[in-house]
């Protein structure tokens, strides 16, 4: 863990770093076009999905995994086996979109699937070994990362995607900051180019974004059972 965190850690440096040399490299202009400014709407959206899919599959898993003596196939990770990477993609994908020019999307894609693949496999070399019986199966049936359209129809959203207001709090501090920066390099984007009035006519439409966030969090999570019992070994 540490020396994914440490990894993960020098590729967001050097991605700051040359993103404060070259700001006008990388960011997007300014633009009252209806594309631009849905852009950065999406990808807000994106960014608080992304939230979502890896809150609800970070928490499920602490709550269910016993120790890692259990193979988790409940939850968010009955559709995908790895939902925490791509809430991971999608809330990068989304900050992305909201700040950068278009073809920042294929820089973050190709650094995405050179770190993530590579630690994917190597994850599952490990499950491998640890579950020898099980996990070959899990793999036949549930997709490494992207669920399949017919999973998500097929289930109840709840079954795939619980929360719980506690495993928010948790991640609380993380969430609020990222959100914060993201914002505010957009309001400063936009005031300085665009004007105040521009500006809060943007802001409203992000402000109801994350109050539909909210709502569906507060929805997902009053759905949720006392006690979660989804997991099999």
């Amino acid at each position: 863990m540490k020396k994914r965190l440490k990894i993960n850690g020098i590729i967001m440096v050097c991605a700051g770093l040359g993103v404060a040399l070259f700001p006008r490299i990388f960011f997007r202009s300014y633009s009252k076009g209806l594309w631009e400014q849905s852009l950065e709407i999406i990808g807000f959206a994106l960014i608080l999905l992304g939230q979502i899919i890896r809150v609800s599959a970070r928490g499920y898993k602490s709550e269910n995994s016993q120790d890692s003596r259990a193979l988790i196939q409940g939850g968010p990770y009955q559709i995908m086996r790895n939902p925490m990477y791509l809430g991971i993609f999608l809330i990068g994908l989304g900050v992305v979109l909201a700040l950068f020019k278009w073809w920042a999307v294929v820089i973050f894609i190709t650094v995405f699937i050179i770190r993530y693949i590579l630690l994917i496999y190597h994850e599952e070399k490990k499950l491998r070994l640890m579950f020898p019986d099980t996990y070959p199966q899990y793999c036949r049936k549930v997709p490494r990362i992207f669920p399949s359209i017919s999973s998500i129809i097929k289930l109840d959203v709840i079954e795939y995607l619980p929360i719980r207001i506690t495993w928010f709090w948790r991640e609380i501090g993380s969430i609020i900051t990222l959100l914060l920066l993201v914002l505010l390099v957009t309001s400063w984007q936009n005031i300085a180019q665009g004007g105040f009035k521009d500006y809060l006519q943007q802001l409203l439409w992000i402000l109801s974004t994350f109050i539909l966030f909210i709502i569906l969090v507060i929805l997902l999570s009053k759905r949720m059972p006392q006690k979660n019992e989804n997991s099999a070994n």
